[in-house]
């Protein structure tokens, strides 16, 4: 008596559970669900610019001239670890491309900021200046050092819309409600878009 009892406690147990199961199931189906990823919004990043651009020992760099379909979503800028600027952008296809600059040593700073990337060797002309190529898992990378200064435009874009920004950058420009002005890249004649057309 006692084993069937002990066997009728156990089905009782798993009745529950499938009761239970079939339950939740049902209210899951009929509750909305939304699997749609909620959209980026952009950031304002004019004050930082300004404040930035006050307090590091190198020129500040920002994109100039950019489509709006290149969205700003961060910014900051860190007095006390290098003078370590960023701004983060998605690109028009939905990639991550950031600039950042930094007195921090160059090599060490590339790799950190690029999540590994490794210098492959090979340079790149964007916009009259010289650009490294580094090449990683998760982000590929333009880097140059100028003065103390190292400026890395890295991301999970291709070279070509990393070269798109770094063609824009540019270091006092006046910038809209956007980060952006309108315009022809500053001595190439050429948009953006062009010189990232050139790059691929």
């Amino acid at each position: 008596m006692a084993g069937m009892r002990g066997r009728q406690t156990v089905r009782d147990m798993f009745l529950s559970m499938a009761v239970i199961g079939v339950v939740v199931a049902a209210i899951y189906m009929f509750i909305p669900h939304d699997d749609t990823p909620a959209p980026v919004k952009a950031v304002d990043y004019r004050v930082e610019l300004v404040t930035a651009r006050r307090a590091a020992p190198y020129p500040v760099l920002a994109p100039v001239g950019l489509a709006e379909t290149w969205r700003p979503t961060s910014v900051t800028y860190e007095r006390q670890n290098a003078d370590a600027w960023h701004l983060g952008y998605l690109d028009p296809d939905g990639e991550y491309v950031a600039v950042e600059q930094s007195t921090a040593p160059a090599k060490k700073f590339v790799a950190e900021v690029s999540h590994q990337a490794e210098n492959t060797g090979e340079t790149q002309q964007v916009a009259g200046e010289t650009w490294q190529r580094w090449k990683g898992p998760k982000y590929d990378a333009l880097a140059r050092t100028e003065g103390d200064a190292t400026t890395v435009v890295t991301g999970t874009a291709s070279y070509g819309r990393l070269a798109e920004m770094a063609a824009a950058l540019e270091a006092d420009k006046a910038t809209d409600k956007a980060g952006r002005t309108a315009g022809t890249e500053p001595g190439t004649g050429a948009s953006a878009e062009t010189v990232a057309e050139e790059s691929r």
